[in-house]
């Protein structure tokens, strides 16, 4: 779940580390996304702790709640999903469970989906949207890619990780598909609102006649694998991370395949509203906490995603 802003799809070197290297429990389970429903960690956040060495960062709202409220589309292995025992798991609960135990507080996530997570900030919602969201201008300036036009209030971001965006195919079945321009005369499943949907659109203004690059957009990553599956779509697109864990354990490794090399490598971020300095300043304290303390390169470990980690974390570093 990245996305936005006009950028040059070249070939970026894997960012993340192997497949082989997961170390993840449990399997893709098919999560609802557009339910808007609350969907508590169930102990992966911290509870409200008076010691905790930076909550006096936090806002006085939040830090007497006890709680920051987390837009996150629930669907997205291995960065947040469910577990077989409907437990949120993932890459960013773990993240922010830590930052929680700095901040002494819980984050809870809340599932939506990925399209309508920012707007869920503007209207207060979502304190942040935790969500492998990719942190780029338009973005921070509330700038719908398509138009060019300003659609709302951009958010700051916090940026936690550096990730890529990769094509897969069936297993077996790659239609000598290897980079984005071979997408042209086929179909594409992507999740709505991402750079893998930016990516086609750009690609398919290239595309020659007769050979149209269709685009099929869905409300969340699962039911993209699901179209590609069931022989709907030729090739599917999201982050590395994500597409190497569909790869691994969709079918037990037999449906699906990595094509072509990871292009668009850039970071993800913890998206806050513009006017919420404090919190998003709070957040940074606590991830560099984290960063420095080493806790953090070992959650990255757990999910295979090392080869992403960053030495800190800066504000609206994507460009």
């Amino acid at each position: 779940m990245t996305a936005r802003s006009t950028r040059r799809p070249t070939a970026a070197r894997t960012r993340l580390a192997a497949v082989g290297a997961l170390a993840v429990a449990g399997t893709l389970l098919l999560t609802g996304c557009g339910d808007q429903t609350k969907d508590k960690n169930n102990g992966s956040g911290s509870a409200p702790n008076a010691s905790a060495p930076l909550a006096d960062k936090l806002p006085k709202e939040i830090r007497d709640k006890g709680v920051i409220r987390v837009g996150s589309d629930i669907a997205y292995a291995p960065v947040e999903f469910k577990d077989n025992s409907g437990k949120v798991v993932g890459l960013d609960p773990d993240l922010a469970a830590a930052m929680g135990k700095q901040l002494g507080v819980r984050f809870d996530f809340e599932n939506g989906t990925f399209d309508a997570l920012l707007t869920g900030i503007r209207s207060n919602r979502y304190d942040i949207a935790m969500s492998a969201m990719t942190d780029n201008k338009n973005r921070q300036e509330g700038i719908d890619p398509d138009t060019g036009k300003k659609v709302g209030e951009g958010v700051d971001f916090v940026d936690y990780l550096t990730a890529g965006v990769s094509i897969y195919t069936r297993k077996g079945d790659t239609g000598g598909i290897t980079t984005w321009s071979d997408l042209c005369g086929k179909k594409l499943a992507v999740e709505r609102g991402t750079v893998s949907e930016d990516l086609a659109k750009a690609e398919a203004k290239k595309c020659p006649s007769g050979k149209k690059l269709t685009i099929e957009a869905f409300d969340d990553d699962q039911q993209a694998q699901t179209r590609l599956r069931s022989g709907g779509a030729d090739a599917a697109s999201s982050d590395f991370p994500v597409a190497a864990y569909a790869v691994k354990t969709s079918g037990g490794g037999k449906d699906f395949q990595l094509v072509g090399d990871q292009v668009e490598a850039a970071p993800y971020g913890i998206a806050v509203g513009k006017k919420n300095t404090q919190l998003r300043d709070a957040l940074q304290a606590a991830l560099n906490a984290i960063i420095k303390s080493g806790e953090y390169q070992k959650i990255l470990e757990k999910w295979g995603a090392e080869d992403g980690a960053v030495k800190e974390s800066v504000i609206n570093g994507g460009k």
